[in-house]
């Protein structure tokens, strides 16, 4: 499961919290909640990876493109050079010659601006999806939080079974 399917796991998790009448409260389970929380943990670095990935592609892709771009002005050059030393055809040369430099020019700036288009499009949504996923998370803390407050504030602490803990011993989860 990614950090997005996990959050939606949470989220079932409250809605099928037991009701308290009469609160607008529920009960939750606390080892159940820990353990998505602490899978959500374990996913994000992996979202963190994919953008770190994607960074990486676009720069390839920007290398890659800068590359074709200078074999393209290479090739023009070249083609110049050759067309020139044909005495016949010298000034046709030189102005065919310009026009592929040109041609691969906007060519390559093309390539380029492309290339930056769709990383930086990348990042953008690798960017609201984990800013997203950071919101869901600290609303969904803040509710846990909300909740274990009013348990422990309206006396509704259940000690677990063989463990009798006297009130003013309990220490509050922070």
């Amino acid at each position: 499961m990614d950090a997005l399917e996990l959050l939606d796991e949470l989220e079932d998790i409250i809605d099928k919290g037991a009701s308290v009448p009469f609160s607008g409260r529920c009960i939750l389970d606390k080892e159940e909640l820990l353990d998505v929380l602490q899978e959500i943990k374990l996913k994000l670095p992996d979202d963190l990876k994919q953008a770190k990935w994607i960074k990486e592609e676009r720069q390839r892709i920007l290398q890659e493109a800068q590359t074709e771009s200078d074999n393209l002005i290479k090739s023009a050059e070249d083609k110049i050079i050759a067309m020139v030393n044909e005495n016949e055809i010298t000034k046709k040369a030189i102005v065919q010659g310009n026009q592929i430099i040109e041609n691969a020019r906007q060519n390559a700036q093309q390539i380029s601006d492309s290339s930056y288009n769709y990383a930086d499009s990348l990042l953008e949504t690798v960017e609201k999806v984990v800013m997203s996923s950071m919101k869901d998370l600290e609303q969904c803390i803040n509710i846990v939080r909300t909740n274990r407050s009013d348990m422990r504030s309206n006396g509704n602490l259940v000690p677990q079974a063989g463990a009798s803990v006297p009130a003013e011993n309990q220490q509050p989860i922070e």
